[in-house]
């Protein structure tokens, strides 16, 4: 029989874009509280699983449902260390602690709107395909084949990838994808490999509104604006 993923939220302390992104409230709850609860509610998960540095953060994920099995260390709670360190780190732990799962679906505390549709959905096409994971993603609009620049060696601007012909348009450019908080992977594979960007990894996609990312104070009052409505409609 199958195990049941688990669930990985990474939430440190620190954060530079929003400082102390994890537990600004939006509709009276914290995005963690938010993410928490909606991964209890999907009833997919054999564990929620919180990883943090903070015992703030730790307190209130405990309080929402979720379990801190563990301390996330100081040294993987910096800008320095990345993603995948952490979930490394996390998969040791739980293994030692005997905790049984092959899939782990790392969720991001700042995409508040993903769906629990979604969050299924892409662990059915890892579980369908021959992939080491899925990662959910939306068709982005800035791209670098058209409306992306950057500078050159003389500080002029210049297209990211430039083709040999220019697209016309947007439209008519190689569509690219912006990914966001929605991160699905076989436990194997990642373990094996120490790497997300993997080349065995599929997208799942799903709508823009979905994968709103806050990332800056800007896109923080975006995803307020965006709960009001969704909650008076």
């Amino acid at each position: 029989m199958r195990n049941k993923p688990i669930c990985f939220i990474a939430a440190r302390g620190g954060s530079k874009g929003v400082p102390g992104k994890n537990l600004k409230k939006i509709g009276g709850s914290s995005l963690i509280a938010h993410t928490i609860k909606k991964a209890l509610k999907s009833k997919i998960f054999s564990h929620v699983i919180v990883s943090t540095e903070d015992n703030r953060i730790a307190r209130i994920a405990k309080q929402s449902g979720a379990e801190v099995p563990f301390m996330r260390p100081k040294y993987l709670a910096t800008d320095n260390a990345s993603t995948m360190d952490v979930i490394l780190h996390a998969i040791k732990k739980l293994e030692a602690m005997d905790y049984k799962f092959d899939i782990i679906v790392n969720l991001d505390v700042t995409v508040p709107f993903l769906r629990i549709k979604d969050m299924k959905g892409a662990i059915e096409l890892v579980n369908r395909k021959k992939c080491d994971g899925v990662f959910a993603v939306y068709k982005q609009h800035l791209n670098p084949y058209y409306n992306i620049v950057e500078k050159n060696s003389e500080g002029f601007l210049k297209i990211v990838k430039p083709l040999k012909k220019r697209p016309r348009s947007r439209q008519s450019s190689p569509v690219v994808y912006q990914m966001n908080g929605l991160h699905v992977f076989r436990k194997n594979s990642v373990a094996k490999s120490k790497r997300l960007d993997s080349s065995k990894i599929l997208p799942y996609e799903i709508p823009i509104e979905s994968g709103l990312m806050i990332d800056t104070n800007f896109e923080f009052q975006i995803a307020k604006n965006m709960f009001k409505i969704l909650n008076t409609e």
